[in-house]
């Protein structure tokens, strides 16, 4: 197996040394913010709410980043490269990828929804808001130019792949890659300076989230995001686990290496603001840059693991809620409509309901109303979400990047 980043310690290192190193890691900084988050969330709501600004503005600086990183990681990757039908064939290997884990993730969610039934309570002491904000948005026809439009890392993959190829056809691309080269080692440090305020992110983050929503409405639909937390963790542990065994990987060693990048996501309930520090350590660990840069940005869009286990439980749970039977060929029908809907609404905001009242108006049997119910703790959930989604994206690009060859052990 191979091992990330395993360092060993000796056993006559000073204590105080050990301690000052925990309280300077990043990933001690951001629980401890997290604790903190929930604690002011909980004694004093109305001011975690205003916190809202310090997590918001953390996520804001973090997205300037974005564009910079995958533009330049593409394009020096396929310049180098200067072989297009290569590119072709890892954007072709993984949309398959995508597919056939995404197929899996909604199987997985389902099936766990009708072992563990987290929709058999009553639905008297729930509380329903009003979903009509993502039902309407749900009726309205599915376009692939809006999509396109509104998806800002696939218009850069799209921009970037397109760079790269010209500038492997110039002449002069040696110092025209030397130049990017320079200018990308610049964009990293700098983000490495930002990340320095992960725990002021994840402090704002958490303390708004907990301040606004409150711990106390997790307890009616408790059994919900147990069977959701339930489900991710086999799917991490277990699908993916498996997954890279086969490459001679440990799911666990990988989860522990992007712990800070996984951390900042719980804080924030997005995958976004992880992006681009995701990318620097997949390129360390050993994926070239061209297989980083086209997996990395397409499956934020097309590979969303965690969204799909949620909906597929959605799904499920409401028509549980509601008494209503399903048969084995309307289940199945349930995966097909989720495997399109789920791919319309990345990056949007409010996504997960919109694919849900898409789901749900399509298979005409399980009232949409039912979404009223799930809006007050989805908060809670997409934390999972996000986790599993970054995870499964890592897990991707390790994936392809060995099966080309393109993986590199440090």
């Amino acid at each position: 197996m191979i091992k990330l980043n395993q360092q060993t310690v000796s056993n006559n290192t000073p204590k105080r040394n050990g301690f000052i190193r925990l309280i300077s890691n990043t990933a001690f900084q951001v629980l401890v913010a997290i604790i903190a988050g929930v604690l002011l969330g909980s004694f004093n709501p109305a001011l975690g709410v205003k916190m809202e600004i310090v997590g918001k503005t953390f996520i804001n600086i973090i997205k300037v980043f974005i564009g910079p990183i995958i533009f330049l990681t593409i394009v020096l990757g396929i310049s180098s490269i200067g072989d297009l039908k290569k590119v072709g064939r890892v954007g072709i290997k993984a949309l398959i990828y995508f597919e056939v884990i995404t197929t899996l993730s909604l199987a997985l969610g389902l099936l766990v929804a009708l072992v563990l039934k987290p929709g058999d309570i009553d639905i008297a002491g729930l509380t329903a808001k009003d979903p009509s904000a993502y039902t309407n948005q749900a009726q309205e026809p599915f376009n692939w130019l809006n999509f396109l439009l509104s998806n800002f890392t696939l218009q850069v993959l799209i921009v970037g792949t397109l760079t790269g190829f010209v500038i492997s056809h110039l002449n002069k691309r040696e110092k025209i890659v030397s130049v990017l080269d320079n200018i990308s080692q610049y964009v990293f440090k700098a983000l490495k300076y930002v990340m320095y305020l992960a725990p002021l992110g994840a402090f704002g983050g958490m303390a708004f989230a907990v301040g606004k929503f409150g711990l106390q409405t997790l307890l009616p639909l408790g059994k919900l995001m147990l069977c959701v937390y339930i489900a991710m963790a086999l799917f991490v542990f277990i699908v993916l686990g498996l997954v890279l065994r086969y490459y001679k990987m440990n799911i666990w060693h990988f989860v522990k290496y992007i712990k800070e990048e996984l951390l900042i996501v719980l804080a924030t309930s997005s995958s976004e603001p992880a992006l681009p520090s995701l990318i620097n350590k997949l390129e360390k660990i050993g994926c070239s840059k061209s297989v980083v840069g086209l997996v990395v940005p397409t499956g934020y869009s097309f590979n969303l693991d965690g969204t799909s286990i949620y909906l597929s439980m959605a799904v499920i749970f409401i028509a549980q809620l509601y008494k209503v039977p399903l048969s084995f060929a309307e289940m199945l029908s349930i995966i097909g409509i989720l495997m399109l809907t789920s791919k319309g609404a990345a990056g949007v905001t409010g996504s997960g309901f919109i694919m849900l009242a898409s789901t749900l108006t399509a298979l005409h049997k399980i009232p949409v109303e039912g979404l009223a119910f799930l809006l007050g703790v989805d908060k809670f959930m997409s934390e999972a979400r996000a986790i599993t989604n970054i995870i499964g994206n890592g897990v991707a690009t390790i994936v392809i990047a060995k099966s080309e060859k393109e993986f590199v052990q440090p």
